[in-house]
Formats: structure tokens, sequence, C-alpha cells
């Protein structure tokens, strides 16, 4: 499968910002194939809203800054909206899947900006099958498709 949109779920950002002692090197290769824009990522308001619960609990203002860069001006990425289509979709996948909200809401935007594969570490997200899910713990060779 040649991929050209990557949607990315919250963790794998997280790995890759914060330098995860296992997983940051997983995501390395996705992170290094946006920087050459051979790939576009797509992450959606959820995902900034999720990876800055921590860094503001903290009150770690420069990891916030970290991520907001990342994600909204990050190279290779594509900030996308949650739109009237993505929140029906989100619906449908939610009552098929039986999905949390933002789950089904990061799978439908995915979905509606034509990404390829939407990486995660969320093994439950395997359920669903409008959209090949690759796994954080299983990216070795994937980058490389």
């Amino acid at each position: 499968m040649h991929i050209r949109r990557i949607f990315l779920d919250t963790a794998p950002v997280i790995y890759f910002v914060e330098g995860h002692p296992v997983f940051a090197a997983a995501v390395e290769e996705i992170f290094q194939r946006l920087q050459r824009h051979e790939w576009t990522a797509v992450v959606s308001p959820i995902t900034l809203a999720e990876c800055l619960v921590l860094p503001l609990q903290s009150k770690n203002k420069r990891l916030a800054e970290l991520f907001r860069a990342a994600l909204v001006q990050g190279a290779g990425v594509e900030f996308c909206l949650i739109d009237d289509v993505a929140a029906e979709m989100a619906a449908e996948l939610r009552a098929r899947y039986r999905l949390t909200l933002a789950d089904s809401m990061q799978v439908a935007v995915a979905l509606v900006n034509g990404c390829e594969a939407f990486l995660t570490n969320d093994e439950h997200l395997r359920r669903v099958q409008e959209i090949p899910v690759w796994l954080v713990s299983e990216l070795e060779g994937k980058a490389s498709e």
C-alpha cells in the first residue's frame, strides 16, 4: 500500500515530542517522512487537546508550546477541523464499532480527509474496517510501505 496521508492519533505524537523511551524510535521514521514532505500527517483538534492536558496540568508551558508547534505548524502536518460531515460519520462509526466519541471523531476526520492509514497505539481501534489501523508497537517496516 502506497501511503501519502496518515492520521496521527494522540499517542504517537506524545511519544515523539516527549521522547518516549520505548516508542520514540518507532515513530521517528514517520516524522522524518513528514519533514521531508514525503507524507502528510492529518491531526484534529482532539489530538491537540489530548496532547495539551498533561503539560497544562503540570504548568509546563514549554512542552505545551512544543505540542502546539508540532500539531498546528509542523512540517508536513495538516490541522483539520471537525465539520458536519465528520460529525455524522463519527456517529456512524460510534454506532457500528462502539467507540468512544473522541475515537470515532478521530477516525472520521482521518476518513473525511483522505488518509490511507491511522497511526495509534490503541488496540481496540483495530475493529475499524474503513482504514488500515497501524499500532506504534507494531510499526517496524510499516513506514517503508
